[in-house]
């Protein structure tokens, strides 16, 4: 887009605590695995940040020019009721509660999963299953055993002892810093952790498969360093999630990818089996909602039924860098929604104008600058919404130009600015009693009426509307709108 050459990416790797150069290991490429969801509920919009985070980070590298692999998994299975390795399989007790198999369960959370994402503009990925890749599971598994595992009556557990470093990515060194691992019977240490856990005597799972240590299913951390060798190759680019899987579920993963390749300690990087570890912080919600055990937790759905855009929300997490924490309110979308609302109304000035993409422009140069130094610094998405908004402030120059420019942004951060219009980012919450005809209709009058300066009908049909739940923003300084509360 640029004459200038292009700022090099730089990425916090949680592994070293330090901010890198990124350096793909197979020139022109980028492998990326995400973490993906337990598809036995609903996913609220904490989870969903993580999946904004790494759609950004792809987004990223190929507008870096790289060819891109991304695989977010999906785990259907060992996964417990507790991330501390301890509990039942989630996906079993769903299925008893819903009076449902497994199998249902799994199909019908990972598709809500799938339809989120594509509400979020993230990008297309491959999504493979845990169920798929058992056999490759147990066969890890049996590679790693001998030196690496022991079997006690629950299962087979890996020693995290015979292995370099254990904990370098949480920094936990002690035992007590491993404390929410669950005490079974037999262990050894305390952050010994299940690579295949065997079904109790006298019970029967749905997900159950046979294996040399008994019938049962594999740990939960088994299938990402089964997934991520299978269909990336160890070592590959960048493994990312979100920060609360920095401290048990990675490190878990990082010793099995040890043991599978008899790499040595983590002062090497690629023996963790990636390059970079990513983790994205929390989104924080002050009134207990998130948690899918508080009924009707906040879900990317309750936003929209409320009648927020689904990509208010993806602007309110470019909003924040990814490792800072983000606290979540519903005037703090409603602040981003308006923001989103500003840039489309620029943009549909574009709408008819053919993209000219350019080699470079003097008008654009500083905004251009400004994005890549953002991006390019760790993803600082935040300076790059500035730039953005730089970029589409400038006047006088050819539309066509511009638009190149508004794209070429856009291409990162995912907003679709010119595939929405005002209209579609009004709040209209799915329960409300008038329709939008009916509102323009009362609209249409009522500015009649102001013309004539017959303000009591003015008033009047304002009065009417916000009896019917619609509230008339005449100080709305991006011109006359409404909103359905």
């Amino acid at each position: 887009m640029t004459d200038t050459a292009p700022s090099e990416l730089r990425l916090f790797n949680s592994l070293t605590r330090e901010i890198e150069p990124f350096t793909p290991i197979h020139p022109g490429e980028a492998r990326v695995y995400t973490c993906g969801p337990t598809v036995y509920n609903y996913q609220h919009i904490g989870n969903m940040r993580a999946y904004v985070f790494a759609d950004t980070l792809g987004r990223t590298l190929q507008w870096k020019g790289l060819k891109l692999t991304h695989v977010i998994n999906i785990t259907d299975v060992g996964h417990l009721t507790s991330d501390a390795d301890e509990g039942e399989d989630k996906m079993e007790k769903m299925a008893a509660r819903q009076g449902k198999s497994a199998w249902d369960i799994a199909r019908f959370y990972q598709e809500d999963f799938e339809t989120d994402l594509a509400r979020l503009n993230v990008q297309p990925k491959a999504h493979p299953r845990a169920t798929d890749y058992v056999e490759e599971m147990i066969a890890w598994g049996e590679k790693v055993a001998d030196k690496h595992c022991y079997e006690v009556e629950s299962g087979l557990y890996f020693d995290v002892s015979t292995v370099e470093d254990y904990g370098r990515l949480a920094r936990a060194v002690t035992e007590d810093g491993e404390g929410r691992i669950e005490t079974v019977e037999g262990k050894r240490n305390a952050a010994d952790f299940a690579i295949w856990r065997k079904t109790p005597a006298g019970e029967t799972r749905q997900m159950e498969w046979d294996s040399p240590w008994g019938k049962g299913a594999p740990g939960w951390h088994l299938e990402c360093s089964v997934m991520g060798e299978k269909l990336l190759g160890f070592p590959f680019d960048i493994h990312t999630g979100g920060i609360d899987h920095r401290e048990i579920h990675h490190p878990n993963e990082i010793a099995q990818n040890q043991a599978f390749c008899g790499c040595g300690g983590l002062s090497e990087a690629t023996n963790s089996g990636a390059r970079m570890w990513m983790h994205n912080n929390f989104l924080v919600e002050r009134s207990g909602k998130m948690s899918k055990s508080s009924g009707e937790f906040l879900r990317l759905q309750l936003l929209i039924d409320k009648g927020y855009h689904p990509l208010a929300y993806r602007m309110m997490c470019l909003q924040a860098h990814y490792r800072s924490e983000l606290e979540y309110s519903w005037d703090g979308l409603e602040a981003a929604l308006t923001r989103l609302k500003r840039m489309v109304m620029a943009a549909e000035r574009l709408a008819d104008a053919p993209s000219q993409p350019v080699a470079e422009h003097p008008k654009f140069a500083a905004a251009l600058a400004k994005f890549d130094a953002a991006i390019s610094d760790d993803l600082g998405t935040p300076i790059a919404l500035t730039a953005l908004e730089d970029a589409l402030a400038v006047k006088k120059v050819d539309a066509g130009i511009k638009r190149a420019v508004i794209e070429y942004m856009d291409t990162v951060l995912g907003l679709g600015l010119f595939d929405l219009t005002r209209e579609t980012l009004r709040i209209r919450p799915i329960d409300a009693g008038i329709d939008e005809a009916a509102i323009e209709d009362a609209l249409t009058r009522r500015k009649a009426a102001r013309a004539e300066k017959d303000f009591a009908a003015s008033d009047a049909i304002r009065d009417e509307l916000a009896a019917k739940g619609v509230e008339v923003m005449d100080g709305d300084p991006l011109g006359w709108d409404w909103k359905l509360s």
